[in-house]
């Protein structure tokens, strides 16, 4: 069998020198090394062969199947450069012409929509901060005043992992971290941009989304400051002709709470079908930071006071370009990306 295999590489070597073009050597690479082929023939003889003839048969079989297939790959690239070159003297390839640019990519609508927010209260002297999306029960709800009897959680429908982990409903967890590395100093001003979960899905909603909170702790802080920076934000990002409101709201961790509206984006506040003929649009909800929230993060609410508002990056993205279908974000429809 070792007189075949060395006859077969002198008769493989002799036919490969002779192809003269890719099917040719296509044509050899079946009649070598195909399934049916002459290596492949040999090998299951093997099982003829005498116990102590195997391991110095197979190891030339081998030694023969890597030389067969790094012959091929250097025969064929040689023909195909042959060609390419062919190609090109012929005329057939104008390689003067441009190239064709590749589509350049660009970033997500609520990637846009959450770098400008982020940007613009950067500007106003917010810091970003992060915290982790698995949380703690005690961070998500416990530390805002939502004990765990409070019908208030009824209103963030939740993941858990365990009784005291789940994923969290809301950014307003950072807040608290936040302040217990920093009491008792002032000022706290800081933007918590990340996702959120909640059991929720439908046109309006989705499982997942982007929230982003903010909140400013400090002496003297009161609910003209609130509103003051909110009316820059809304500004700045739906244009200097936007109006604003606030509406009486209820929040466990914010007293005074506050809906914030803005005049609706379709109609201009006239009233229309989109906004219910109101004229008006929610866009986030806000408040000062509850009393016993401050002494939970170990700051004295006799001494400091402060305000948060959370929005989803979601909905004022929908507010922004007009969209009225949450979903379309998640739909991964280049069509409807494109416009952005």
């Amino acid at each position: 069998m070792q007189e075949e295999l060395a006859r077969i590489k002198e008769e493989a070597e002799r036919d490969l020198r002779h192809a003269a073009n890719l099917q040719e050597v296509e044509a050899w690479r079946i009649k070598y090394l195909g399934k049916k082929g002459l290596l492949t023939r040999v090998l299951r003889g093997m099982g003829n062969l005498p116990p102590e003839q195997r391991p110095q048969v197979g190891r030339l079989a081998n030694e023969l199947r890597a030389w067969l297939e790094s012959e091929l790959a250097r025969r064929h690239e040689a023909l195909r450069a042959v060609e390419r070159e062919k190609e090109i003297t012929s005329g057939a390839i104008d390689v003067t012409l441009p190239g064709r640019p590749l589509p350049r990519g660009r970033c997500h609508p609520l990637t846009q929509v959450l770098e400008e927010t982020v940007r613009i209260f950067v500007q106003m002297g917010f810091a970003v901060a992060e915290g982790p999306e698995v949380e703690l029960d005690y961070y998500n709800f416990e530390a805002l005043n939502i004990p765990k009897d409070h019908p208030a959680r009824d209103m963030q429908d939740s993941f858990y992992i365990d009784d005291e982990v789940l994923l969290r409903t809301h950014t307003s967890p950072v807040q608290i971290r936040v302040m217990e590395q920093t009491a008792p100093r002032v000022p706290v001003r800081i933007i918590a941009p990340g996702k959120v979960y909640r059991r929720d899905d439908d046109a309006t909603h989705a499982p997942m989304f982007h929230q982003i909170e903010g909140l400013l702790v400090d002496r003297g802080i009161s609910f003209a400051h609130l509103k003051g920076t909110l009316q820059a934000f809304v500004e700045q990002m739906f244009g200097a002709n936007r109006r604003m409101r606030f509406r009486p709201s209820y929040f466990p961790f914010t007293e005074p709470s506050a809906e914030v509206d803005i005049s609706c984006v379709v109609c201009g506040g006239v009233g229309c079908r989109v906004c219910g003929q109101t004229g008006w649009l929610e866009i986030l909800g806000s408040g000062m930071v509850h009393p016993r929230v401050l002494a939970m993060a170990g700051y004295d609410p006799q001494e400091v006071s402060g305000f948060a508002f959370g929005m989803g990056v979601e909905r004022v993205a929908m507010l922004k370009y007009g969209i009225d279908d949450l979903r379309l974000f998640y739909a991964n429809d280049l069509r409807f990306l494109g416009q952005f």
